[in-house]
């Protein structure tokens, strides 16, 4: 198998999230966060031994990034059966086979996307598969390749959160963020950034490959703030099970303003989704048309992230602190747009204490997975010198999972 550091351009999931985040860097530096040895008030969180396990392999996909979970049957906050599908969707990948111990340079490469597909509600090794492309010599390949009037060769995706519009066309929709190499460093110090939104439509009952899907591009980006919608999607409907639903997709963005890296928030009628025009932005007081006008409602969170219901009614973010670093947060609002408490530290991560140069982002949430009165969550581990890392530890790049207590 071809050798990834020879074979592409070398990068790291995790600069998805420093590089589209202005000053986030900076951010971590200017504002305090919780020493990794100081335990928090209330820990609320425990490790999930068996979820975790479920991202252990050793042979073809082995690693990966940016995971969010979708029920294919569009039942968002109801309990799982033994009948439910989930899709995983990742960013950068791992392909190749290693003995657990050691990775050697030629036995893998890094492709930029990915899914898996588990079925039940179990993690259970035997009934989740991975998914990607394969070239004509049977070498791995991304599985979604930006193809828009607006790409151009060699842009790649990273994948944001996605859902089964149910109560629309029925189809299965992931927004999916084009990335673009530059000649020149750009935020964050990077030779790459991100320069769209774009949303992948994918046919109900299309399997992987996928090459049935449409990309359709959308205004929801702005280069200036980094505003990118798609960090977390809320289907508020009664086939989702919402517990107050209103009939709307509500879909969140971060946004770099005032200093910090903000939460804004837009909501669409499910037959409307793909009619952009027809999107409404929070301003603070009412639902207006301009994505200019979107009024920050939580500060300080992460690029990926969940927003989950309460039995209660209330709203909870799921996050990881300023993106990167060890806090592990939740948010309770009183709806889907606030006010919320101040954020809530459930988990410090451990693995930077062990390993100097590893670190942990984009914590979120799984409420279809999660046991009554908690929140299944994971978090996605890296290395600030990843290919060297990756070879003494070849199962670092996974995501590492939580059950944080709701009582």
């Amino acid at each position: 198998m071809k050798n990834c550091i020879n074979g592409m351009t070398i990068r790291v999931s995790i600069l998805s999230i420093v590089m589209t985040s202005v000053g986030c860097k900076d951010k971590t530096k200017e504002t305090p966060i919780a020493d990794n040895n100081e335990e928090p008030e209330t820990i609320v969180a425990v490790t999930s031994p068996k979820w975790s396990q479920l991202f252990i392999k050793n042979e073809g996909w082995f690693g990966g990034d940016g995971i969010f979970g979708i029920p294919m049957d569009g039942k968002e906050f109801v309990a799982a059966t033994d009948s439910t599908v989930t899709l995983f969707t990742f960013g950068d990948t791992m392909i190749g086979h290693h003995d657990g111990q050691s990775l050697q340079p030629e036995d893998f490469l890094m492709i930029n996307n990915s899914v898996g597909i588990l079925k039940g509600k179990e993690p259970n090794a035997d009934n989740i598969t991975f998914h990607w492309k394969e070239s004509e010599g049977q070498q791995a390949k991304a599985l979604f390749e930006p193809n828009t009037p607006n790409s151009r060769p060699h842009d790649y995706y990273w994948l944001g959160d996605g859902f089964v519009n149910t109560e629309g066309d029925e189809n299965l929709y992931v927004f999916a963020y084009p990335v673009r190499e530059k000649d020149t460093t750009g935020i964050g110090g990077f030779n790459f950034e991100q320069v769209g939104v774009n949303l992948l439509q994918i046919p109900k009952n299309s399997t992987p490959p996928y090459l049935d899907h449409t990309q359709l591009e959308t205004p929801f980006f702005d280069s200036a703030t980094q505003t990118s919608f798609g960090s977390a999607i809320y289907v508020n409907t009664e086939s989702a099970g919402a517990p107050d639903p209103d009939g709307h997709i509500y879909t969140y963005a971060v946004s770099n303003e005032e200093g910090t890296k903000g939460l804004l928030v837009a909501r669409v009628l499910p037959e409307y989704l793909t009619k952009f025009d027809y999107w409404k932005f929070w301003n603070g007081q009412d639902w207006v048309t301009e994505m200019e006008e979107a009024t920050m409602i939580a500060k300080d969170v992460s690029n990926e992230m969940s927003v989950s219901p309460l039995s209660d009614g209330r709203i909870v973010l799921t996050y990881q602190r300023f993106t990167m670093g060890p806090e592990v947060a939740i948010q309770i609002g009183e709806s889907l747009v606030g006010p919320f408490e101040e954020p809530e530290i459930v988990y410090l991560t451990t693995e930077n204490d062990t390993h100097k140069t590893y670190f942990t982002y984009n914590a979120k949430a799984y409420p279809h997975l999660s046991e009554p009165s908690t929140l299944l969550a994971s978090y996605n581990v890296n290395s600030f010198d990843f290919w060297a890392d990756i070879l003494k530890d070849p199962n670092l790049y996974r995501p590492r999972f939580l059950e944080i207590s709701l009582e």
